[in-house]
């Protein structure tokens, strides 16, 4: 992994081609790429997440930031009396518990998509870019 602004990338290298290549994580927006080295990669990272930035500024939309791994939730006050009582009766505290069964779920939902990524086909426009998402390449 290596980090830019914030924007944490995740690459490997392919032997074929003898490339490395990468993408952002914890966005739905797209961000790619690549270098021959890894000083190239991480110039080529730097390159992506600022011209992604830059597109955000040029068409007044406001860029994904990376998820912070804080979430608050507002829950009815007999939800939240049987989420404390769920969770002391597994030994959790709370926030614990919510996190295993949050990720229970997101489990449940990611394992049939790896599975057979036909599941949630992108739709792709004339340039192979998905329409909703911004595709950058450096």
């Amino acid at each position: 992994m290596i980090e830019y602004k914030g924007y944490t990338g995740v690459f490997e290298f392919d032997p074929d081609f003898e490339l490395f290549t990468g993408h952002v994580v914890d966005l739905r927006d797209e961000i790619y790429f690549e270098g021959g080295s890894v000083d190239e990669l991480k110039e080529s990272l730097k390159r992506a997440v600022d011209h992604y930035l830059s597109v955000c500024r040029e068409r007044g939309e406001e860029a994904e930031k990376p998820f912070s791994g804080r979430l608050n939730l507002r829950l009815g006050s007999d939800l939240h009396r049987d989420v404390a009582v769920a969770a002391a009766a597994s030994g959790e505290s709370i926030n614990s518990w919510i996190v295993r069964v949050v990720g229970d779920a997101a489990e449940d939902v990611r394992r049939p998509l790896r599975a057979n990524k036909t599941l949630t086909p992108k739709k792709q426009t004339a340039s192979g870019s998905s329409p909703r998402k911004k595709k950058q390449t450096a």
